[in-house]
């Protein structure tokens, strides 16, 4: 059997260019949030986003500005935007061991493909999750 492709690494940024990364590792999933915050955070929809090893994220240029606040899980979760043009890029949860990147700011946003939906209770009626993705009502079991 032919071993899988090698992983290529992913690029992005923010719309003005002022932010820009790479992904250097294969992603440990892909998932849609629909939770409330993720709501606020990208205008309505949910959070499209990868989820990677801390190490696997590398700013190229550019700083993005953070926004931090209490989680429902008690713990701090933080979400990072370009100050210039405003682009949602990056967010971590303290404590949570990985880090994402928004689907939206990939050079090349077709790669992404949702392996789950989150928080699917909190989806507003008019956005419907994909019914092939596993979806969960709130997170994932462990």
């Amino acid at each position: 059997m032919p071993a899988p492709p090698a992983f290529s690494p992913l690029t992005g940024g923010c719309q003005c260019g002022a932010v820009r990364y790479t992904i250097t590792a294969e992603p440990m999933t892909a998932a849609t949030c629909h939770c409330r915050d993720c709501q606020y955070a990208s205008g309505g929809a949910p959070a499209h986003a990868l989820l990677l090893a801390p190490d696997a994220l590398r700013v190229l240029r550019g700083q993005a500005r953070e926004h931090a606040y209490q989680g429902d899980s008690g713990n701090t979760v933080v979400r990072s935007f370009c100050a210039d043009c405003g682009t949602p890029l990056f967010g971590r949860t303290e404590g949570a061991g990985y880090v994402i990147v928004k689907a939206g700011s990939l050079d090349d946003p077709d790669v992404f493909h949702p392996r789950l939906a989150l928080w699917t209770d909190s989806a507003p009626a008019w956005h419907r999750s994909d019914p092939a993705v596993p979806s969960y009502g709130r997170n994932a079991p462990g």
